[in-house]
């Protein structure tokens, strides 16, 4: 069995902040990095997702976290084809308009280019700590299984390589009927690495919890169950604790998939207060105890 890597979605968010979490005297961003990583092993970062990192910001947090430390990216919201806000974007690259999101084809092509360029460049110093896992490319729930998006997938490989991109999608089609073994196939050809997912089931981006390890990286990301899924309120989208026998259900499947994978990354995206971290550190004790 490969290593298994257990961890969050974001140590920064404002309401685990104001949980108790952290200990009084993890009093500024660099303590509170450096505390939640005596607990885990890996982080995922969400906030490159609304705003490209800045190479100095992933300098600090090579600096601050201990030798063999994992972070995972989430790719730019222009790079996954989400609307993006045009504040957002680097200052040089923003396109004249007044519309306040715009979408890769409002971009000149050379500008477009450019964002790509700077934000793998940026990841250099994680990459020369040994420290970047990951980089997760969560697709919108419009992003449905046609030929096209196969192609993106290929070219997205292509331009992180030797970067390792993972994917993650929200739209039911990839896995509809005998898609689910299309999708799979066409991963496993291209070992490109699926992002398996716990979600609520029902709606229009909901994927089912198929476990599958199409590359050397399998990656399970845990959304909770809330029955508030369409809220625009992050925290009630997202504010759901599993309790531990829905933990313990889930251990002997994560190690399972770690079977077919060296290595597995399993991040709690169920990001409000302190439930993803309790959570984490709840299934990384079952999954040693296995």
């Amino acid at each position: 069995m490969g290593d298994i890597l257990v961890g969050t979605a974001s140590w920064t968010d404002r309401t685990l902040l104001d949980s108790g979490w952290y200990p009084q005297t993890a009093d500024n961003p660099e303590k509170r990095l450096a505390y939640y990583a005596r607990q885990f092993p890996l982080v995922e970062v969400d906030a490159t997702y609304y705003s490209p990192p800045a190479e100095a910001t992933a300098r600090l947090w090579a600096d601050r976290t201990p030798a063999g430390f994992t972070f995972n990216i989430k790719a730019f919201s222009l790079l996954t084809g989400h609307p993006t806000r045009v504040s957002a974007l680097y200052k040089d690259l923003r396109p004249e308009t007044e519309k306040k999101n715009v979408y890769p084809d409002d971009l000149p092509a050379q500008a477009y280019e450019d964002v790509w360029t700077r934000f793998l460049s940026a990841l250099d110093p994680l990459v020369e700590a040994d420290k970047l896992g990951a980089l997760l490319f969560q697709f919108p729930p419009w992003f449905t299984i046609k030929r096209a998006n196969k192609q993106y997938l290929l070219e997205v490989a292509k331009r992180c390589a030797p970067l390792r991109p993972v994917y993650e999608f929200r739209h039911a089609s990839w896995f509809d009927g005998d898609n689910a073994d299309e999708t799979l196939a066409f991963l496993r050809e291209h070992r490109l690495s699926y992002v398996c997912v716990d979600m609520p089931q029902g709606h229009r981006s909901s994927v089912p919890p198929v476990l599958a390890a199409t590359g050397d990286l399998a990656v399970m990301r845990f959304h909770g169950h809330s029955d508030k899924w369409t809220s625009k309120d992050i925290h009630e989208k997202f504010g759901y604790h599993y309790s531990k026998r829905e933990l313990a259900d889930w251990a002997p499947k994560l190690r399972e998939l770690a079977d077919s994978a060296g290595q597995t990354h399993v991040l709690m995206n169920n990001c409000y207060r302190d439930y993803a971290q309790t959570n984490a550190k709840t299934l990384a004790g079952l999954l040693d105890a296995g």
